[in-house]
């Protein structure tokens, strides 16, 4: 039983960092640089950042919830 919290948690860490990974390298394609102003370099930085963690924890909080419904419909069979 402890296992399965230790094995949940574990993969809640690596599916939060892969798809915040996946979420900065989608991001590098956008032209942020256009609508920054100039030398604000370090903000523009920060923006990156903080839109990869909140797109790729959104990403990966569907992904984990929607495993986790997979897993419960077998108790829906009598």
């Amino acid at each position: 039983m402890i296992t399965d919290f230790g094995q949940q948690a574990l993969l809640s860490i690596v599916s939060h960092l892969v798809f915040i990974g996946v979420a900065w390298w989608a991001i590098q394609a956008l032209q942020i640089e256009k609508i920054i102003k100039k030398n604000h370099v370090v903000q523009a930085r920060l923006l990156y950042i903080i839109l990869s963690i909140v797109l790729g924890s959104a990403v990966s909080n569907f992904f984990l919830d929607y495993l986790l419904w997979s897993k419960q419909l077998p108790a829906l069979l009598p």
